[in-house]
């Protein structure tokens, strides 16, 4: 006894086509940026993904909230200046890159989204372009709000406001100039490392490990090598190079301690015996040699 045959429907699913405006490649790179810009807080996802980046970014105000603190009970006190604040949050915005550049890039890679990203009118470049912006304007948010937060506050603090602001006001374009080059240094160099691994552990490790291993080692050299070794020593070191163009932008050269030895990565610098303003040229090297790496990447990475 043969089988009846199997029996077939058609059903009008009302699938059309979308005949609505097409807001093309300027919306498509915003809304890109805007999605990794949240993304870098862990802002429209599960509290869980807040811990971290709300966690360093406050850390990240401690250091100004306690320079505030001491100035409302004497103005004259200042416990840290402009041009060091940088030094003490340093290790808090490499944990901050080491831990959002991969989850800017990696997670697309893991969830296989950037076939979605490149079939409509993003482009490849785009993309990069994008996700190196958000994490520097994140990055922004770190380093250029408690800068203000100490400005504004001695201000206030002092028994003059504008008197404060008329002294002080040539720290302004160093905050800002310092913050922004140091910005997009962290971030660009970041995503170089992070946008070959999908895996967020590798990622995130290679980042600590260059910023931990350059500085230890450029500090060895520093000290211990001669003449032109000496001199370029320090140019690899992550935290050295942030170091060295944000006091050439305040125009600032720290001192050995008593017996002539350096003082941590501001004492290196002195050792050196490099212009500072070799470490802001080698910065915007880093900076072209990190994208160029991450547009190469996403020039050849498939879909």
């Amino acid at each position: 006894m043969s089988e009846a045959p199997a029996t077939s429907s058609i059903y009008d699913l009302g699938y059309r086509r979308y005949d609505g405006v097409r807001l093309g490649r300027r919306h498509a790179v915003a809304a890109l940026y805007t999605h990794s810009l949240r993304t870098a807080f862990g802002l429209g996802r599960p509290a869980t993904a807040k811990i971290v980046p709300i966690g360093l970014a406050v850390l990240t105000l401690l250091p100004a909230l306690i320079a505030l603190g001491v100035a409302a009970i004497a103005s004259d006190v200042e416990i840290y200046s402009a041009n060091g604040y940088y030094g003490y949050v340093e290790v808090i915005l490499a944990l901050f890159v080491a831990a959002m550049a991969p989850e800017l890039v990696g997670r697309d890679q893991r969830q296989r989204t950037l076939t979605l990203y490149f079939s409509r009118s993003l482009l490849r470049v785009d993309y990069a372009v994008g996700k190196v912006a958000a994490l520097t304007s994140a990055m922004l948010l770190l380093t250029l709000v408690p800068q203000a937060l100490l400005f504004l506050g001695r201000a206030f603090a002092w028994n003059d406001f504008w008197g404060y602001t008329q002294d002080n006001w040539q720290d302004i374009p160093a905050i800002v100039g310092s913050g922004l080059l140091l910005s997009l240094t962290m971030s660009s160099l970041a995503i170089a490392l992070a946008c070959y691994t999908k895996r967020r552990a590798f990622a995130t490790g290679g980042i600590i490990a260059y910023f931990v291993i350059s500085t230890g080692v450029s500090a060895i050299v520093a000290n211990t090598a001669s003449g032109i070794v000496r001199k370029l020593s320090l140019l690899p070191s992550g935290f050295h190079l942030l170091r060295g163009f944000t006091l050439w932008m305040f125009d600032v050269t720290p001192t050995l301690d008593a017996q002539g030895n350096s003082n941590g990565p501001a004492g290196d610098l002195v050792v050196a015996g490099l212009d500072f303003y070799w470490y802001a040229v080698a910065a915007g090297v880093a900076i072209a040699g990190a994208l160029y790496i991450i547009y190469r990447r996403y020039q050849t990475v498939a879909a």
